[in-house]
């Protein structure tokens, strides 16, 4: 497996299918990885904490950074290379990066774009300087980042001529046998808080009885929520009878946030 630490060391990888992540991998990673690496195209994994996506206060410094577990849990995987760059290799001080406008869905939704004002910035910036840089056939995304992968769809779908080739599949989420969505985030937790945090996906249970059961279902947990909504899937707007719902949660408990979301049936 190939460390890729260049810009110049890419250009062999393009054309490969790209798994981004900021570390600290889980499982939910690994079967990115896995999926990457089925599609017969070199797997190429990127691990950086994007700094751009983090407000003053959030847990940057305090993000778990784990890059030589990392590195052993992708060339188990079968991955073909891991570019772990530097802040400014891939944010170069001559403001050279392409920002594209935010879509739709990362500002009028009302959910991560309002409780996270800077987040989708950040996430578009990154996403679409990794796709410049790897310059992939593919991208995968997993589902538990719901309204990010909508994101990501509709900025590639916005920019054919930016990367007209490019791919974003997305894979469902990977959960612990009880139902709590693997995160990253979830080292923060407690043996108590963990428990606690199985709310979320007791309330994504729920949504077929509506908004606000599943809001009941945070509260009686002692989740601080900030959204339990029931939205049209794709553009993550009021939803109408005849189209895909998704129920997606976000709540916090002992200074740790969560977020989750499943279809609804």
């Amino acid at each position: 497996m190939q460390i890729v630490r260049t810009i110049s060391d890419l250009a062999c990888l393009h054309e490969s299918a790209l798994v981004p992540t900021m570390g600290a991998l889980h499982e939910g990673h690994r079967s990115l990885v896995r999926a990457a690496v089925a599609s017969g195209r070199p797997a190429v994994v990127s691990i950086f904490v994007n700094p751009a996506q983090f407000a003053p206060g959030e847990d940057l410094d305090a993000y778990p950074r784990t890059l030589e577990r990392d590195l052993d849990l992708c060339r188990d995987d079968g991955a073909a290379a891991v570019f772990a760059p530097e802040v400014d290799t891939v944010y170069p001080g001559d403001a050279s990066v392409q920002t594209p406008p935010l879509p739709a869905v990362a500002a009028s939704p009302g959910l991560e774009d309002a409780c996270r004002p800077h987040f989708f910035q950040g996430v578009c910036r990154v996403v679409a300087r990794l796709f410049d840089l790897v310059r992939p056939a593919e991208a995968f995304f997993g589902e538990k980042d719901w309204q990010q992968l909508r994101v990501v769809t509709e900025m590639v779908a916005a920019h054919q001529d930016r990367w007209p080739s490019l791919t974003i599949t997305a894979h469902p989420t990977v959960r612990e046998p009880d139902g709590l969505a693997m995160s990253s985030r979830n080292v923060y937790l407690s043996p108590s808080s963990r428990d606690r945090a199985l709310a979320l996906h007791r309330a994504l249970s729920r949504a077929s009885e509506g908004e606000p059961a599943m809001r009941r279902t945070l509260d009686a947990a002692g989740l601080t929520t900030d959204y339990a909504v029931i939205r049209d899937a794709e553009t993550l707007l009021a939803p109408t009878a005849d189209r895909p719902q998704r129920a997606l949660v976000a709540a916090s408990l002992d200074g740790t946030r969560l977020i989750d979301n499943a279809a609804v049936p």
